[in-house]
């Protein structure tokens, strides 16, 4: 964006000068994004512990420290900004969101799910299968809400806001429904923690 930023509310007339358009996905970001994603596939393939552990744990960590913090600390930040500041930090950060959240699940779910495979929990006689199921209950709500509505509604707030008079309601309702949805993730991230502990405790 430029420096001028644009009032997001209708009826407050039009932007004072020119406006760049938001990049809805940052290319730059792509090719690290095709980096970690060839090293899942990798690691998957050959079953590679380091790989799959590395990425299960970075993975889980960035998606559970990421929701917390924009769940508790971003939310009631941006909730008392000013409509323009909140359109113009909006329009930094959520096109960076909108390549980290799938990749960190990805990664997440996917070494996950091969580790359960490798190290047998997911057995009906293993000690951990019953916490494997529910980590697979819990984990699986936070992706269908990540992928189907967190996306979706970051996607939506940034072509909205690339239109030449933005809807200041539509933006707000929009990014209310982000914050109070991963507000919602963040706690079940707790429950995910308490879980994943337990399971590499025993």
């Amino acid at each position: 964006m430029t420096e001028t930023v644009q009032s997001e509310v209708v009826g407050h007339g039009p932007p004072p000068g020119p406006r760049e358009k938001i990049q809805v996905v940052p290319l730059k970001g792509l090719y690290l994004v095709a980096l970690i994603v060839l090293f899942v596939i990798a690691s998957i393939a050959w079953n590679w512990m380091w790989g799959l552990v590395f990425c299960h744990v970075v993975g889980g960590g960035l998606w559970t420290a990421i929701d917390l913090f924009v769940g508790f600390v971003v939310g009631p930040i941006m909730g008392r900004m000013s409509i323009p500041a909140r359109a113009e930090f909006t329009a930094r950060f959520m096109p960076k969101m909108v390549i980290i959240m799938p990749t960190v699940v990805l990664m997440t779910l996917a070494a996950g799910f091969q580790l359960a495979l490798q190290e047998g929990n997911l057995q009906a006689d293993n000690p951990n299968h019953i916490w494997l199921i529910v980590s697979f209950c819990v984990v699986g709500v936070m992706a269908v809400v990540a992928l189907g509505v967190l996306e979706p509604a970051n996607i939506a707030v940034l072509f909205e806001m690339n239109k030449p008079i933005p809807n200041g309601a539509v933006i707000e309702n929009l990014m209310k429904r982000f914050m109070y949805t991963v507000a919602i993730t963040g706690a079940m991230q707790v429950a995910t923690l308490v879980i994943m502990t337990r399971v590499a405790s025993r």
